[in-house]
């Protein structure tokens, strides 16, 4: 089976998916080259690597991105199309022409623009809803997604398929590399990704404020671009306990910061689902989530990881209070999470499954009206 995959990102979503399709499928990966220059290294040699010159949003240039994709869909003639986001504005003007030789996949990560993100508020929503009308089926991370998808998009459940977010292993795999600080007491606890309002992170800083004295050595670690959590110094209990690195984090930066910590906390106040959980699965690291998007039914499901609900600084911080009390509990939620990165959301298992969803498409192509074509769910 020849698969092409359209990664203008996230990148490391799309370079785990890409390689974990190799050895069950060719793969061809087109992505934007000022996106994937530094991270080609990461990228499977067996895989045939496209990076093209991919102009901003607002380019008139973007035509002639279409019409190099365009060729090169005509060139390589794969069994598939499978565009890895549905919020890069342009390519939903192509997906019409792109149909003709190949069905048309598209993973959609956010149903709905989270409060706040400035970065996808930045795309029209009708050329995100474009880009999915255009394609002839979806992939999100979860059944509650899929419900979402489905009355958003008026797509029909047999064209809305499940599919985890893979494991993201790089940087664990620079990880290894590097040594771990000291154990000692206390709890340090990682809060990494975009920070926005969505992202709960006044809520996290109010639950450290309500454990005032309860965890001695309790370090926070806030880190991620976006909003200035320092601007919330106010609602702090102690500000000595916080490391606030609010800015863009490099790859090997990333990486000390998971081997560093003791917990991985998403306290997101709304969510889909989560890039930062496969990650801190990588480096078997318990998680505390909130109850919103796919979040809580994966840390539940697999358990690896305390579940509050959103917007109850109360709950999370009884819930940082307990991991901290309890060792034995901590070792058993970390040893589950690691198992999961290398079961479940390993790359080549979601690979797997990704294939068989790709079978079943052209299946249902060849035979449009066969009724007995079962529709892809949540992967065994």
């Amino acid at each position: 089976m020849k698969v092409l995959l359209i990664a203008p990102g996230p990148q490391d979503h799309a370079i785990a998916v890409a390689n974990g399709l190799v050895g069950q499928a060719e793969v061809i990966f087109a992505v934007p080259d000022r996106h994937y220059r530094d991270l080609a290294g990461w990228i499977d040699p067996a895989i045939e690597l496209h990076r093209l010159n991919w102009p901003r949003t607002r380019s008139p240039r973007n035509l002639s991105l279409l019409a190099a994709l365009t060729r090169l869909v005509r060139q390589v003639r794969p069994d598939i199309i499978h565009v890895l986001s549905n919020t890069t504005l342009w390519l939903g003007a192509a997906v019409p022409l792109w149909r003709r030789i190949a069905p048309v996949v598209v993973t959609v990560h956010d149903v709905t623009v989270h409060p706040g993100d400035r970065d996808t508020a930045q795309l029209p929503d009708w050329g995100a809803r474009l880009m999915v009308r255009g394609s002839d089926h979806v992939v999100v991370h979860g059944e509650a997604l899929r419900r979402a998808a489905m009355a958003r998009f008026a797509r029909p459940m047999s064209e809305v398929h499940v599919l985890p977010h893979p494991a993201i292993t790089r940087y664990a795999d620079l990880a290894r590399g590097m040594t771990a600080r000291p154990a000692g007491a206390g709890l340090r606890a990682l809060t990494f990704g975009r920070m926005f309002a969505y992202k709960g992170i006044d809520d996290l800083i109010r639950a450290e404020a309500l454990l005032a004295g309860r965890i001695p050595g309790l370090h926070i670690t806030l880190a991620g671009r976006g909003d200035d959590p320092g601007a919330l110094c106010h609602l702090m209990g102690d500000p000595a306990r916080y490391d606030i690195r609010a800015r863009f984090i490099p790859d090997a930066e990333v990486a000390q910061l998971f081997l560093d910590c003791d917990v991985v906390v998403l306290p997101y106040a709304e969510a889909s689902q989560s890039g930062v959980l496969p990650v801190a699965a990588t480096f078997a690291r318990p998680l505390i989530v909130t109850d919103v998007g796919e979040l809580g039914a994966t840390v539940r499901d697999h358990g690896i990881g305390l579940v509050v609900p959103p917007r109850d600084p109360a709950a999370l911080a009884e819930a940082l209070a307990r991991l901290a009390a309890d060792d034995a509990l901590r070792a058993g939620l970390a040893e589950r999470a690691g198992r999961f990165a290398v079961g479940p959301i390993a790359p080549a298992r979601v690979g797997a499954a990704t294939c068989d969803l790709y079978a079943r498409i052209l299946q249902r192509r060849m035979s449009p009206d066969r009724k007995d074509v079962p529709h892809i769910g949540r992967p065994n």
